[in-house]
């Protein structure tokens, strides 16, 4: 699928991952919907993006949401062919305690958003995506999902995290092979280390010791780098069903 024909909805794309991959697309030609939360900073970054750009709010998790950020995006550009997932929270505490048991309303909250999320928005996508006439290859549409290094190296305090970029992890084959007589492809990136907005908040030295544990490059992954990947998944039309990690060759230590 060419980038010049893409019509991309970018779930968290008014920030880090989500934005450096619509940024990527709409500079192959491409067109795309930044999908965020109301409360964020999507009108602006739209706008920012020029006119084959807009914004659709939703919270990812909820189905009225996500099907009017959709309907909107096909209003204005008359389709879609491609979903990425970067929509997501991170949660840091251990099992038990001191202070006593993971809270369950927190790890159902995790569950929620990174892996029920982003499985409401791949389906309701997907579903538009039936309608669109396939190109020479037979593809209708492409579905891309952020999973972690965190699936498979998950560290201490990271339970519920883990456990919703595991499950993200585990859904991209039975996704594939579901919507493959469709021409619907499904990947994951897993990605390390990156430097997003999140990681900004961290003191310089430690973000820099953060950057020393990589084997090579030894630094912080870089959000375009991100959006790199996903636009030559999206143009690979031989990628299909596969996790592929984006780390650097790091593998997460256990605290």
């Amino acid at each position: 699928m060419r980038l010049s024909e893409t019509v991309a909805v970018v779930t968290g794309g008014a920030s880090g991952l989500g934005l450096a991959t619509a940024e990527a697309i709409l500079a192959g030609g491409g067109r795309v919907a930044i999908l965020d939360l109301e409360r964020s900073n999507g009108v602006e970054v739209a706008a920012g993006l020029g006119d084959h750009a807009i914004f659709t709010p939703a919270d990812v998790a909820s189905e009225d949401d996500v099907n009017k950020a959709l309907d909107a995006a096909i209003a204005a550009f008359g389709k879609i062919n491609a979903a990425i997932n970067c929509a997501g929270i991170g949660t840091a505490m251990k099992t038990t305690g001191k202070g006593g048991p993971f809270p369950l309303a927190l790890f159902a909250k995790t569950i929620e958003i990174n892996l029920i999320g982003t499985f409401n928005v791949l389906r309701l996508a997907a579903t538009r995506m039936l309608s669109n006439d396939p190109n020479d290859e037979g593809e209708r549409g492409v579905i891309i999902n952020t999973a972690s290094v965190a699936a498979f190296d998950g560290q201490i305090g990271q339970v519920a995290y883990t456990a919703s970029k595991a499950g993200v992890v585990g859904m991209t084959l039975p996704i594939a092979r579901d919507l493959s007589r469709d021409g619907i492809r499904c990947c994951t990136i897993a990605p390390g280390t990156f430097d997003t907005p999140m990681l900004a908040l961290l003191p310089e030295e430690n973000r820099k010791a953060l950057g020393a544990g990589i084997p090579f490059p030894q630094r912080l992954g870089k959000p375009k780098e991100y959006g790199q990947l996903a636009c030559a998944i999206i143009e690979n039309p031989y990628l299909n069903g596969e996790t592929i990690r984006l780390d650097g060759a790091l593998r997460m230590p256990p605290r």
